[in-house]
């Protein structure tokens, strides 16, 4: 059932405990100047990938406007022809804002993305039996990576990225990975938006981690995160490419010190790329 969006204070009524997010990132629409007459759309655009960064708690009005640098009525404008489009909907419980079916009905306009989808998950799902550990599969989405398979168990690492997930690039040794495979000026540009965004979500007490993560990597010249972020979890990754070179992806292991010791780094760095590998060949049909 649908809901009318609603400024009321009820927006924030019903969702006093919610939990500090720890998995958005502030969306990024292009690098070019905004064009005359555009404005209206990209805000659009701003605010539906904020909503969909957050799948599972959703979004409070006054939260999403902040989040947004927007303003509350605007944001609230914005929405209100969202969720006329289904493109958002707003949970009857506590009001938060949820990205809607439509998102999922235009998908369907891309059946072999749908395709490369099924087969990234057989693959993982192999190759994460075969190791005993967990196997994902991140997109890029501008600036940031969007998890879209995620296979295999291990003991608790600590990974809190599960199909869905938006967080920005630097953040996860996948993102790494896809990073140092950009033109230096590039890859500096996102560094610095996504500090910038780190600081304003989470304070600086990650900051030398996601350095530490950063160095090690171009070290080894693959995304690598030796518990930089959290404890007792390690993670391995290579870029996966598209027909022309460019990385669209990444394939990222994780797991236990002890399972992925960094004197295995060249051995996990063979099988990686086997998986990369594999997932080129399938994404041949993709126009990423």
């Amino acid at each position: 059932m649908r809901v009318a969006a609603n400024p009321d204070a009820t927006d924030e009524a019903g969702a006093a405990a919610e939990s500090r997010d720890r998995s958005g990132s502030r969306p990024q629409v292009s690098g070019a100047p905004t064009r005359p007459g555009t404005r209206s759309l990209t805000r659009g655009i701003k605010v539906l990938r904020m909503v969909a960064s957050r799948p599972g708690i959703g979004w409070r009005l006054s939260d999403l406007a902040t989040a947004c640098d927007e303003d509350r009525a605007t944001v609230h404008r914005v929405l209100t022809r969202l969720v006329d489009e289904r493109l958002v909907r707003q949970r009857l419980d506590d009001r938060h804002y949820l990205p809607g079916p439509m998102l999922f009905e235009l998908g369907l306009a891309l059946p072999e993305h749908a395709q490369f989808q099924r087969s990234a998950e057989t693959i993982l799902r192999v190759f994460a039996h075969e190791m005993t550990c967990v196997a994902m599969l991140l997109l890029r989405s501008g600036d940031d990576f969007v998890c879209t398979v995620r296979e295999g168990s291990a003991p608790h690492t600590g990974t809190m990225i599960h199909p869905g997930t938006r967080r920005p690039l630097i953040t996860s040794a996948g993102g790494v990975a896809i990073l140092q495979t950009l033109p230096k000026v590039e890859a500096d540009r996102i560094v610095t938006d996504n500090t910038e965004q780190e600081i304003m979500r989470h304070g600086t007490g990650r900051l030398p981690g996601l350095q530490r993560m950063r160095e090690r990597s171009a070290q080894y010249g693959l995304g690598l995160n030796l518990g930089d972020l959290v404890p007792h979890s390690f993670a391995y990754s290579l870029p996966v490419r598209n027909r022309v070179g460019e990385a669209f992806a990444a394939i990222v292991i994780t797991g236990k010190p002890e399972q992925f010791p960094e004197s295995n780094v060249e051995a996990l760095r063979l099988k990686l790329r086997r998986i990369a590998d594999a997932l080129e060949i399938e994404s041949a049909a993709l126009e990423t």
